[in-house]
């Protein structure tokens, strides 16, 4: 049966909603264009405070986001690139939408009703965010805004069926909204013409102490999961669900990443140098719902980050070969820490996760909330 969660209404219903609003636009320009001639363009969102989003049409993807430390200074928290080239060469699906099915599906193929649907398989026998295309690689159209009480844009995708091997004419939309309170709210809604799965999530790299100018691991994590998803050494979950107690996964408290690194017993993150790894959210709802806490010593910079979904990946990549991101800045070593707010991976091969199964005639909605201030010094209990 469908997750409570994801069951919104019938189809006019959802596009009725999807069409209303609109009262205040992003200032727009021409980012790029892709090598097939697609125009690629780029949304500017600001506040009365200052702070400024930068959303470009190649992957619906967050390119930047500008808060200010406990100085006043702007800081761009989050990684990207100059250039549509990049963007589509550089991987690590860098601030963008992903789907249609966000982490890791088994063997790159699921059933529903009886029927097998056979997908890409992009990373190793495994599929991977939506496969060889995913959204991320989708050039989005702007769609009118559903957010009159912030500065914001929101764009559309439509996947035709049998796209990477999924069922359905998937219709997507996700709304960016910037609000005079530092809030960056991401949206999701979707339709499907026939029954499929669906998982999406935004996959931002965050740095509070300003992309490309320092390594995370003086942050300090906390994140409401008291339970994860173990997995194999293919990063698929086992299909168990384990208390985060005494295990290198416990962010119960806020916690240093460089600390927790350093001391990590699990192979899988000493042999990855980092963690990749779903955690099941404490009070999952159709409700906005507290996830996860991210706070920068140096600048002040804190992150408070509410979501509709049930589960949180975190990923705390290791650029071992150094790239070159926005303005020439160089990404390298523990450049950012990813917070996906998601469905868990694999949901289609474990009946006791969330369904990621959207019905014909339904509504696929999903909101996450990343709050931002700037605090004068380190809050030791900077929990919800």
């Amino acid at each position: 049966m469908q997750s409570a969660e994801r069951l919104c209404g019938i189809v006019g219903i959802a596009v009725m909603a999807l069409g209303a609003g609109a009262t205040r636009a992003a200032t727009q320009s021409v980012f790029g264009v892709t090598p097939d001639g697609q125009v690629v363009k780029q949304y500017r969102l600001t506040n009365a405070r200052g702070t400024e989003a930068m959303v470009i049409t190649l992957g619906a993807t967050l390119r930047s986001l500008e808060v200010h430390d406990r100085n006043g200074k702007a800081t761009d928290v989050v990684l990207g690139y100059d250039t549509v080239r990049e963007y589509l060469d550089g991987g690590w699906y860098m601030g963008a939408t992903v789907g249609r099915y966000a982490n890791r599906i088994a063997n790159a193929e699921f059933a529903i009703d009886g029927n097998t649907y056979r997908l890409s398989a992009n990373n190793g026998v495994n599929s991977l965010h939506g496969g060889v295309k995913g959204l991320n690689r989708a050039v989005w159209v702007a769609d009118g805004s559903d957010d009159s009480a912030a500065d914001s844009v929101r764009l559309k995708y439509v996947s035709p069926d049998g796209e990477e091997g999924f069922p359905g004419r998937l219709t997507v939309w996700v709304t960016y909204a910037l609000t005079n309170a530092d809030e960056l709210k991401i949206r999701y809604q979707a339709i499907s013409s026939a029954t499929t799965i669906v998982n999406l999530t935004n996959h931002s790299y965050f740095n509070l102490g300003g992309a490309g100018d320092s390594e995370v691991l003086q942050e300090r994590l906390t994140i409401a999961a008291d339970t994860f998803t173990p997995v194999n050494g293919d990063l698929i979950p086992t299909g168990q669900i384990q208390p985060v107690a005494d295990t290198d996964y416990d962010f119960r408290a806020p916690t240093e990443l460089g600390s927790r690194l350093a001391a990590a017993g699990d192979p899988r993150v000493v042999a990855s140098h980092g963690f990749d790894l779903n955690l099941v959210l404490r009070a999952h709802s159709p409700r906005l719902h507290y996830a996860a806490t991210l706070q920068d010593p140096k600048t002040g910079i804190e992150l408070r980050l509410d979501t509709t979904e049930p589960g949180l990946q975190l990923f705390t990549p290791h650029f071992q070969d150094a790239m070159r991101g926005k303005g020439g800045k160089v990404y390298a070593g523990y450049g950012a820490i990813c917070l996906e707010p998601q469905h868990f991976p694999d949901s289609p091969h474990n009946r006791q996760f969330p369904s990621t199964v959207l019905r014909r005639g339904e509504v696929f909605r999903s909101e996450s909330v990343y709050r931002f201030r700037a605090v004068p010094e380190v809050n030791r209990h900077n929990g919800p």
